[in-house]
């Protein structure tokens, strides 16, 4: 019931930093097993989604003030079992598609990346789509040459940058996230060209 509670004080919207609070509380929550089915019926995935931005394609991500709920939306969904009938594949590429380029996204980015390997992880017959239907390889590739700011030069050499300083933390995590993806993507695609 208290998590009922919660999620519809989300979908009826409130200020950001209740909305927050709200959020970090069902994520705590929802790691007990008993609380975990009743936020992971469709209803309540997409009121998740839609706080995370994953709802729609043409909502740029303009809002700084939203960053923080996204972030704790994406967080929350990833804690849930997910679930294949909301299409969340496409919607979490979509997303990173929105973080290309910008600077202040990058807890979103990094959220978004890990959501994308966890489905490739858990759900086998993702690969195929993410590589196939959304070009996967490719988003996932841009994500990672953005996370290590890659520049090139031509077509199989990228520009060194000495003055550049070491890779952040966050930069060096989404990279990391971004990798776990393809890998999965990539040996699924390496698995059937061997059989």
């Amino acid at each position: 019931k208290l998590c009922e509670g919660i999620l519809n004080i989300l979908e009826k919207g409130t200020k950001t930093s209740c909305q927050v609070a709200c959020l970090e509380a069902l994520r705590i929550l929802s790691r007990d097993k008993k609380v975990l089915v009743p936020v992971t019926t469709k209803r309540n995935m997409q009121i998740l989604m839609k706080l995370a931005k994953l709802d729609t394609v043409e909502d740029p991500l303009e809002k700084v003030s939203e960053f923080p709920v996204i972030v704790e939306a994406l967080k929350c969904l990833f804690a849930q079992k997910l679930s294949l009938e909301l299409n969340l594949a496409a919607m979490l590429c979509n997303l990173l598609q929105k973080c290309q380029d910008q600077q202040l996204v990058g807890d979103i980015k990094c959220f978004d990346l890990r959501l994308l390997f966890l489905l490739s992880l858990l759900h086998t017959d993702i690969r195929a789509q993410l590589r196939r239907e959304l070009q996967g390889g490719q988003v996932l590739t841009q994500a990672l040459e953005s996370s290590l700011s890659v520049r090139w030069t031509e077509e199989y050499k990228a520009a060194e940058d000495r003055d550049r300083p070491p890779l952040s933390l966050q930069e060096t995590d989404c990279a990391i996230e971004a990798l776990k993806a393809l890998f999965n993507v990539t040996l699924d695609s390496w698995n059937v060209h061997n059989k």
